[in-house]
């Protein structure tokens, strides 16, 4: 039999108690204002740190003002290697940045932040999008900072690509004329690729290609794409763009939080939270579709810079190269293969409708930008 009180006494004691305990887990999150500083690794014009802000009004307005993120851009004295280290040990309260920045860690990051070559499955930032909210991509991210020894929570936020291949010195016509140059790529299986195909391929931070490339150090380069590169002032020092490019054809800015100051934050509010990065990605896709559109017309109207098509023979060999690197990755490493063929998994249902809807959408395009040409 249940016991209920029966005397005023018990049901104060009773009271008392329950008093208690709600005190207790109200007051292990925050219930007034959370401030957390997130710094980026891009400077205040970018896409990351224009993006960031929306999400952070987003944020605001879910958690009615509980939680406030602040967002700081890169300083001369942010080190992007060593962000992700100081978030794990609570340095630093949070930063965003892009995961396959962190693929020395462990190779799956590069799954999550630019699975090269659509990981050699057909995958574009709509398509992976899918996998990772509807596929098991979620759950696996999660999975990998525990398998990195990280003490973070992470939430991807910006799809940035498709990527230029990017910029050059004089016009390409063939991997052979792109072996010719010393280029800046990016880290990981991307710049790898390149190198296994002969590609004096070079890995520098955002703020030294620039200087690289007036110095005469590198000859070529990429970044990201046209609105980004506009910012970062390729067109000053190169006039020569090619703008289909595999090697990133999707690449994500994450948000990476202490895992301690997230578990600081309610229940409530870390859900309001994901729901603001979820909502991040469509934000950022539809808005910086527009911004490089008017940035690539700038950039041929107004800047001189001349655009070309990417000779064929890059696609099959970039290609081959990376499906090597994944082959080897998927044989050594566990989690890798495990997120991979989820990857694989989803891909054989979803790619050939998605590939196949958009082939029509690709072509009225194409006509459309060849008659905006002859204009």
């Amino acid at each position: 039999m249940i016991k209920t009180p029966s005397t005023t006494f018990e049901m104060k004691i009773v009271l008392i108690k329950l008093i208690a305990i709600v005190l207790f887990f109200t007051s292990s999150y925050a219930s007034a204002e959370m401030k957390i500083s997130v710094q980026l690794v891009t400077g205040p014009k970018s896409p990351e740190f224009l993006m960031a802000k929306k999400f952070a009004s987003d944020v605001k307005l879910v958690t009615s003002g509980e939680v406030i993120f602040e967002i700081m851009p890169k300083l001369e004295t942010t080190e992007i290697k060593g962000l992700l280290e100081k978030i794990n040990k609570g340095e630093i309260g949070a930063g965003i940045a892009y995961t396959h920045y962190w693929s020395s860690y462990h190779p799956a990051a590069m799954l999550f932040g630019s699975p090269t070559a659509g990981a050699g499955l057909g995958f574009d930032n709509i398509s992976w999008i899918s996998w990772f909210l509807y596929g098991g991509g979620r759950k696996l991210y999660d999975e990998l900072w525990a398998e990195m020894g990280m003490n973070i929570k992470g939430l991807i936020l910006q799809p940035l690509g498709p990527e230029a291949l990017g910029w050059f010195k004089e016009p390409i016509k063939s991997m052979d004329d792109f072996r010719d140059y010393t280029y800046r790529a990016p880290p990981g299986i991307p710049g790898q690729a390149y190198l296994d195909l002969g590609v004096d391929s070079v890995t520098m931070s955002g703020s030294e290609i620039l200087p690289a490339l007036k110095n005469g150090t590198i000859d070529a380069a990429e970044w990201c794409c046209p609105m980004p590169d506009s910012v970062f002032g390729f067109q000053k020092v190169l006039k020569n763009y090619y703008l289909q490019g595999i090697h990133q054809n999707v690449a994500n800015a994450d948000l990476y939080i202490n895992g301690d100051l997230w578990k600081k934050i309610s229940p409530a509010n870390q859900r309001a939270i994901s729901i603001a990065a979820d909502a991040s990605l469509i934000h950022t896709i539809a808005w910086l579709m527009h911004e490089n559109g008017k940035a690539l017309r700038n950039l041929t109207d107004n800047e001189g810079v001349i655009l070309h098509e990417t000779p064929q023979d890059y696609f099959k060999e970039y290609s081959a190269a990376t499906k090597k690197l994944y082959d080897k990755f998927n044989a050594s490493n566990p989690f890798f293969k495990k997120v991979f063929e989820s990857m694989e998994r989803f891909a054989k249902v979803t790619v050939p409708f998605w590939a196949q809807a958009q082939r029509s959408n690709a072509e009225i395009g194409a006509a459309f930008a060849g008659q905006q040409k002859k204009k």
